[in-house]
């Protein structure tokens, strides 16, 4: 097969795949999700201020870069079970589905944090997704990394919470 005629049958298996949906696609929605998160923490680290602004850019900048290496992980995981991984700027615009603009670097301390707490949110929601089709799946792996996922997920917001001194109700709602 030629390059095109591979890439064609690669897009229109990911059509079907998100029709469906299978553990794949709804992976391809947590990379996304996590490639955009890790760019929307670094553009808080570069523009926080305020009194909170140096814990922004210390924890958001360690939480960036541990969302990479999750990010690489994970892709690594997918490419072991013969799934593609979205790749480019598009796919990842595409399949994520947590919001960015570039207003949010004039955002206050506060409302980045909450922010924050809101992405986490929204990746949880995927991954809990994720969990249950790579279980019915059988692509245990997945599933286990996805469960160790959400733990982490799940621990960042309640010290964010905590810092932020925010009840679960308020960050959630974002």
């Amino acid at each position: 097969m030629s390059i095109d005629e591979r890439y064609q049958a690669e897009r229109a298996q990911s059509e079907k795949d998100h029709h469906i949906p299978t553990a794949g696609a709804m992976i391809d929605h947590i990379l996304a999700n996590l490639k955009i998160h890790r760019t929307k923490l670094a553009q808080a680290v570069f523009y926080s201020t305020g009194e909170k602004s140096d814990f922004i850019r210390s924890y958001f900048n360690k939480l960036a870069k541990e969302e990479e290496k999750q990010f690489d992980q994970l892709a690594e995981l997918m490419l072991d079970e013969d799934e593609v991984i979205p790749t480019t700027t598009a796919e990842f615009t595409r399949y994520s589905m947590i919001e960015e603009s570039g207003k949010f670097k004039y955002e206050t301390s506060e409302a980045l944090l909450e922010a924050a707490v809101a992405d986490f949110n929204i990746q949880n929601m995927f991954l809990i997704r994720g969990i249950k089709l790579a279980e019915k799946e059988e692509k245990f792996a997945l599933q286990q990394f996805l469960i160790q996922l959400l733990g982490w997920m799940k621990h960042q917001m309640r010290l964010i919470r905590v810092y932020a001194n925010l009840k679960p109700e308020e960050a959630d709602e974002e």
